[in-house]
């Protein structure tokens, strides 16, 4: 596995890039770093070339401290990467906030992805509920940091909370991520407009893998959308709630080399 950088406005961005075939983009989401994708990419690089960068602000990423900083400015940086690698039309597979990333590429650089696909994500912008949430959510990481949040909110996130395991190392991780860099998140999503028109346009394969358990992006969000693609796959983690990759990483795995076998390259 190559480590690499690249420099957008002066702060240096993280990724890593492994493995040869096609070209896979892996982006995160929020409250973790690439290395979420641990599993896939042990799986997948053995057929595809993976590019697996840490959104800034997160893992060895810089934060970029900028209060104009949207989901369009990471979809940005990302498209530099894939401009540094020389690397055209890849598949790019968001979870949750990455998604929300995918979403907006797909929009600022049409017919440059072969296919994308929404882990635990959705095109849907935020209702006002989910709004007055994540304001709330930012008031409490700037008045009790990274930690003290990640620890209230990750156990919501799997299905299984007896498993302390994948929990407990999601927060020891997370905790290293500044509270600026949540609450720019937070902020980010909250700007977000709803894309659900970019899925009904786009020619290329869409997938969409689904948590039966999801709280973070309900189950029937993803399927309402899920049939707006003229071309989608689509799955449900049965046993799953927003973190697939590490409650089901078997049936994961499997997803998406199907999906990149079966409906991209």
């Amino acid at each position: 596995m190559q480590e690499k950088y690249i420099s957008y406005n002066d702060h240096r961005v993280f990724y890593r890039i492994t493995g040869s075939g096609k070209p896979v983009v892996l982006l995160h989401g929020f409250g973790e770093d690439g290395n979420i994708w641990k599993a896939q990419v042990d799986y997948l690089s053995k057929h595809y070339r993976l590019i697996v960068p840490d959104l800034p602000g997160s893992g060895r990423s810089d934060f970029i401290n900028d209060p104009a900083t949207r989901l369009e400015t990471y979809a940005i940086i990302v498209k530099q990467i894939l401009r540094s690698e020389s690397i055209q039309k890849p598949v790019m597979i968001g979870h949750s906030m990455g998604g929300y990333i995918t979403l907006a590429f797909a929009e600022m650089y049409p017919g440059e992805l072969h296919a994308l696909g929404l882990f635990h994500s959705s095109a849907y912008k935020d209702d006002e509920a989910k709004i007055d949430v994540r304001k709330k959510a930012i008031s409490f990481i700037k008045a009790n940091g990274s930690e003290a949040f990640l620890k209230t909110s990750i156990p919501n996130l799997f299905f299984d909370q007896e498993n302390k395991e994948p929990i407990d190392s999601l927060i020891s991780n997370g905790k290293k991520i500044i509270p600026e860099a949540l609450a720019q998140y937070y902020e980010a999503m909250i700007a977000r407009p709803d894309r659900t028109m970019i899925l009904r346009n786009l020619k290329s394969p869409v997938l969409f893998i689904m948590g039966a358990y999801d709280k973070a992006v309900p189950f029937t969000h993803g399927l309402e959308q899920s049939h707006m693609p003229g071309i989608a796959d689509i799955h449900v983690l049965r046993n799953s709630a927003h973190m697939g990759m590490l409650e089901e990483t078997t049936k994961s795995n499997s997803i998406l080399a199907s999906f990149l076998a079966d409906f991209t390259y």
